[in-house]
């Protein structure tokens, strides 16, 4: 077995980072109006170049702005699309424990028009400060439905929720494109929702609200394949999976094998940061869906404590992997960010350095260097 030369690597990572302290007074100093946004932007520049080089002393291929520029994984980046607005409201899904502001998303016009997204030059920045693989994480468009359903997409927009969905993917392909276009070729589209499909309570949620939880798999199937059409052939796309991910707490549990098939042989996407920490992911058994040249990175990692784990136990779990899948076709990786919202997981720094270098021995012991 060998490294990897093109994304994902043996050793990669999902993408958000903990927020520094210097980060985190002042973004509540720009709040509180105490500085500005340019002096604010001053303070992320900074980090971010300083974790940059952090990612790259552990030994990591892929680096990523640690989303330091952005309160949620997702609402800044959809709030920031045409004909989306995100405001505070109550939220319908919950966490199991402390639950995030709840900030939430609406439609407010047609969709699938093209303005260029600020998080255009979040790019552009990151790739200025490394030599090596810059990587841009995106919320998956499925994000702009399955938490609201119908109450997020008003009638008077779209009657027909079909010219809706085919709206987003449209939208997303021309933001995908200039994504491309600004040099990126390795960009992640965050997927929870395939997951959370999987797990008997948010099916009922689902069907409570009057849809059919077994149809969406395949509604957002056709809105990531349209949106990742148009992309250059030297771009990679990876899809990263997961059951919630908010200060150590969960949302979902349950085993990919209700989606398994369309998502590994529907969905179009050739790479899939998995979450498999805990047994809410269930076995390793769907991946014997994965046909040949797709990649999954096995996300055996927690980022949810700061316990570091074995490399004899990480090993066993991608052995047992390799019984399902070839071992050629697999990484290593936490099973999340480290800080899908502002607040972080419950763990220190130097716990989250520690797994990711943890990660790189391992990739190296297992595949070589």
């Amino acid at each position: 077995m060998t490294q990897r030369t093109k994304p994902p690597f043996r050793a990669d990572h999902v993408g958000s980072l903990l927020r520094t302290q210097a980060l985190k007074d002042a973004r509540a100093k720009r709040e509180k109006n105490e500085i500005t946004a340019e002096q604010l932007r001053e303070v992320e520049d900074r980090e971010i170049g300083a974790i940059v080089r952090k990612q790259e002393e552990v030994g990591l291929h892929s680096i990523t702005d640690g989303e330091f520029r952005r309160a949620f994984w997702n609402y800044d980046f959809l709030g920031k699309l045409p004909g989306v607005e995100a405001y505070l409201g109550e939220r319908k899904i919950q966490f199991q424990g402390k639950q995030p502001r709840p900030m939430m998303l609406r439609v407010t016009g047609k969709l699938g028009a093209y303005a260029p997204h600020p998080m255009i030059e979040h790019f552009k920045f990151l790739a200025a400060n490394t030599r090596r693989t810059p990587k841009m994480t995106i919320p998956s468009p499925s994000s702009l439905h399955f938490r609201y359903g119908r109450s997020a997409v008003p009638e008077s927009i779209y009657p027909d929720m079909a010219e809706f969905y085919r709206d987003l993917g449209v939208s997303y392909r021309k933001a995908v494109r200039a994504f491309a276009d600004a040099g990126c070729r390795y960009l992640q589209l965050d997927e929870v929702n395939f997951t959370y499909l999987c797990d008997t309570k948010l099916r009922q949620v689902v069907k409570d609200r009057g849809e059919d939880p077994d149809a969406l798999p395949h509604v957002y199937a056709e809105m990531l394949n349209t949106a990742i059409s148009d992309i250059p052939a030297d771009m990679t796309i990876a899809m990263h999976l997961c059951r919630g991910n908010f200060q150590s707490t969960f949302v979902a549990s349950g085993g990919y094998e209700p989606v398994a098939d369309i998502l590994f042989n529907t969905v179009k996407v050739p790479n899939y940061f998995m979450e498999y920490d805990s047994d809410r992911a269930g076995g390793f058994e769907p991946l014997r869906f994965v046909p040949k040249g797709k990649n999954v990175v096995l996300g055996l990692v927690t980022s949810k404590s700061g316990t570091l784990e074995s490399k004899d136990t990480l090993k066993r779990r991608i052995d047992e992997a390799s019984k399902f899948i070839s071992l050629d076709q697999l990484c290593l990786s936490p099973q999340c960010g480290f800080a899908s919202t502002e607040e972080g997981n419950i763990l220190a720094e130097d716990e989250q350095w520690a797994k990711l270098r943890t990660i790189v021995e391992v990739a190296e012991e297992v595949w070589g260097k």
